[in-house]
């Protein structure tokens, strides 16, 4: 019964993994929009698949105010810094600090959470999966786009943000196991209220623009997908299933991110894109093969 219930976990996880693939390729699509406006505006449209999954009833969104907050810095804390980090540091490296939280969650699991051991399998699948990403965010730009000098000081901050962000997206991912159990449908409020936050960040700190009907199509998509829908699935996979597990499953989120973008652009796959492939499943494999 615990293997049917963390294999369906991992299945759902899985499908946020697939969802969060498809963000690079959107934001590609929608890169003449300022990142705040567009997180914000995909929040709300996340938000609102609360509504159904909850029976259209607002009680089950309320949430004690811990735990919203909790919510509001995983989602808002999280956006606000990986942008923060992309701006101030060369994208390619802040991304691959970014790319930490699922090696902080297998690591912090134990940590965390009651009831979980770490093994050796855990870290060096961990590790694996690390080597898996940076192979492939290395190898979804070209070689001259990538910035010079390594960890320059002018960087730091930048570098630092991301770190940040990724140490949130994990905390945040792990501690919504030990608050008071919540609806999943009280996503939405953190949606909701973060989407609000990053449209004040907009205000503040961003030009605005005129959106298209083309673009507003393609914000829908990304609220409904990988800056929506999938925070529900990413919870009810947490609540149910090994953050162990998951953690390495989430190293799927850069291959599947690069993967896509190769296939829109028309572009053949490489062979660093294919080892990272074979890295990644095969922590992922190792991983959850360890109880």
């Amino acid at each position: 019964m615990k293997h049917d219930l963390h294999a369906r976990a991992n299945l759902l996880a899985l499908a946020a993994i697939a969802m969060w693939g498809s963000l690079a390729s959107l934001g590609v699509a929608l890169g003449h929009v300022p990142p705040f406006l567009l997180t914000g505006l995909s929040l709300l449209v996340g938000g609102l698949i609360a509504l159904p999954l909850s029976g259209f009833r607002l009680a089950a969104w309320r949430v004690p105010l811990p735990t919203l907050a909790l919510g509001v810095y995983g989602l808002f804390g999280y956006h606000f810094l990986l942008f923060v980090g992309l701006q101030n540091a060369p994208p390619v490296q802040a991304n691959l600090v970014n790319y930490l939280w699922p090696l902080l969650i297998v690591v912090l699991a134990p940590v965390l959470l009651p009831g979980l051991t770490m093994r050796w399998q855990h870290i060096l699948a961990g590790l694996i999966g690390f080597t898996g990403a940076v192979i492939v965010i290395l190898a979804s730009v070209d070689g001259d786009a990538q910035a010079p000098g390594g960890l320059q000081s002018d960087w730091l901050w930048g570098y630092l943000a991301a770190a940040v962000a990724a140490f949130i997206w994990s905390t945040y991912s792990l501690l919504t196991r030990r608050v008071p159990h919540f609806d999943t449908a009280a996503i939405g409020t953190f949606a909701w209220i973060s989407g609000l936050l990053a449209l004040l960040c907009h205000a503040l700190m961003e030009p605005s623009v005129t959106l298209s009907l083309r673009d507003w199509a393609l914000i829908g998509l990304m609220g409904l997908g990988p800056l929506g829908g999938s925070f529900f699935l990413w919870d009810k996979a947490l609540k149910a299933g090994d953050a162990r597990h998951i953690g390495l499953l989430s190293y799927l989120t850069p291959l599947l991110s690069t993967s896509m973008l190769l296939w829109v652009s028309g572009r053949a796959l490489t062979w660093p894109v294919a080892l990272a492939g074979v890295l990644i499943v095969g922590a992922a494999w190792l991983g959850t093969r360890v109880r």
